[in-house]
Formats: C-alpha cells, structure tokens, sequence
C-alpha cells in the first residue's frame, strides 16, 4: 500500500517504514510524532482511490528521525570580457521522516 501526501508545496509517494526527505521542520524536536493529512491517492492492493482534491478520513502519520543539510549547490555567475565573476554555494536544510503508518 502506498499514499502519495502534499505537504509544504510538494507531492511525495510514501509507503510503510520507508524514510523520506521532507522540507526543514525546525520547530519539533527528533522523535516527534507529525500527521499528514492531505492525502492525494491512496493505492493498495484492491484498489485506488483519487481525492478531489484530497480524500477525506485518510491520514498518514511519521516519526522524525533527523534534521540533516543536503549536497553543497555552487552558483557561479560571470559576465563575458567584463571580469566579473562570483561564485556563491548553499546547502538545503531538509527532515528525515519515517513513515510510522498509513490509517485508512
């Protein structure tokens, strides 16, 4: 059985006891307990549900496992037969997450 979950903006296909990478949670703590709650699709082994837009008494609940930095990005900017040159690099702060169950 897998869900596929909006949260923050983004779409992500989650199943049981798998871990993901969300946006950066900040404010909770590791082992807090977070629910999401816009369920877009619900996929098992009989059927598929699709909500419009999400489906109603559907829920998804994951633990946080931890706070991390993803790969350095170089952002590197010149101007031709000007001598300018800048180069800049910026790591993404993102959560770990492992997906305790999914209540149908």
């Amino acid at each position: 059985m897998y869900a596929i979950v909006n949260f923050k903006g983004s779409q992500f296909k989650v199943e049981q006891d798998e871990i993901v990478q969300v946006p950066y949670l900040g404010d909770l703590e590791i082992g807090a307990e977070i629910k999401f709650e816009d369920i877009l699709m619900l996929r098992n082994d009989q059927e598929t549900r699709i909500g419009r837009p999400t489906i109603e008494n559907v829920s998804v609940t994951a633990e946080i496992i931890a706070h991390k930095k993803a790969k350095k990005i170089i952002v590197f900017k010149k101007k031709r037969r000007k001598g300018y040159q800048k180069k800049q690099g910026h790591r993404q702060n993102y959560t770990e997450v492992k997906i305790t169950q999914i209540i149908n």
